[in-house]
């Protein structure tokens, strides 16, 4: 029987708590989990240990975002001998035969060596419908899976290739986590998970969806979720770390001023002022971008102390 550790980022989490860990109790394949509490003040905390005493409680005395977080679980589970590791959402369950049907399309793959990522499908918090990032997943996908068409004549393949899946509900083997590492600490929080596929690519891996399998992500069904008041765009730094693209850096700069000559021509001077303001960013923050890229092209396991 494989080690499967789930690891689960808290925060604030009390609206799922019972749900989220309950699942994972009555799961047909037996799991550890590991929890990384990012300074709840709800009761998080307390819930937890009180009510799931077998859940491996970290609480840090920071809030340290979702990857570095996230970070210290796979290291921790790591150091145990997992076999799997399973990164989920705090405002996530699963179903009793969740796992068990994941593993089965696991195992039943001509190439394991090959999968990076694996997935169930997201649906959402009324379980009626498809998480809406996954119907946007597939759609960018329609082309090389056909997925859509084979849902509606229900003929549905044990597994299909997607570019990308969010991170609410990924199954890491252990290979990914010794090939890629973890999640890059540059981002504190939204983008960690984009970036991250990016290198998954780069060490030719795949992310791979079983239909077979169904689990439930409680987040906001909107497109646009990100508050940028909140949180910083990372999208352009996304790109210029992707190890896929040589030359992101010098691309990306030339993109953003190409943009604020434009944008300020046919005056558009507010677009022209957030790009700017972006160019200047990223200037200030070259050598430590370039540091990190060398590192993500160089270094196995890299974020990570194992």
């Amino acid at each position: 029987m494989p080690k499967i550790y789930f690891i689960i980022v808290t925060y604030n989490a009390m609206k799922w708590a019972e749900r989220c860990f309950t699942s994972l109790r009555q799961s047909s394949v037996p799991v550890n989990c590991i929890v990384i509490d990012n300074c709840s003040t709800d009761g998080t905390q307390e819930y937890i240990k009180t009510h799931f005493p077998e859940v491996d409680f970290i609480q840090s005395q920071e809030n340290l975002g979702f990857g570095k977080a996230n970070n210290l679980g796979i290291e921790k589970a790591y150091k145990e001998g997992a076999d799997f590791f399973y990164l989920m959402n705090q405002d996530a369950w699963l179903y009793e035969e969740s796992l068990e049907k994941l593993l089965e399309v696991y195992h039943s793959h001509p190439n394991t060596a090959e999968i990076g990522i694996m997935s169930p499908v997201h649906i959402d918090g009324t379980e009626k419908k498809l998480d809406i990032f996954l119907d946007k997943y597939i759609a960018y996908n329609c082309e090389k899976t056909r997925l859509i068409s084979d849902l509606y004549f229900q003929s549905l393949k044990p597994y299909y290739e997607l570019d990308f899946v969010n991170a609410a509900h990924w199954l890491l083997p252990k290979k990914t986590i010794e090939k890629v590492g973890g999640f890059n600490p540059y981002f504190f929080h939204y983008g960690e998970d984009n970036e991250y596929v990016n290198r998954v690519h780069f060490h030719k891996m795949k992310i791979i969806l079983a239909p077979a399998s169904k689990v439930v992500h409680d987040g906001k069904q909107s497109l646009n979720k990100i508050d940028y008041t909140k949180y910083k765009d990372l999208s352009i730094e996304t790109k210029i770390l992707d190890p896929n693209h040589h030359d992101s850096l010098q691309r990306e700069k030339k993109a953003l001023l190409q943009s604020i000559v434009k944008n300020s021509l046919i005056g558009n001077l507010d677009k022209a002022k957030i790009h700017f303001k972006s160019y200047k960013s990223i200037s200030k923050n070259t050598p430590d971008l370039l540091k990190i890229k060398e590192k993500i092209l160089k270094e196995r396991n890299c974020f990570l102390n194992l």
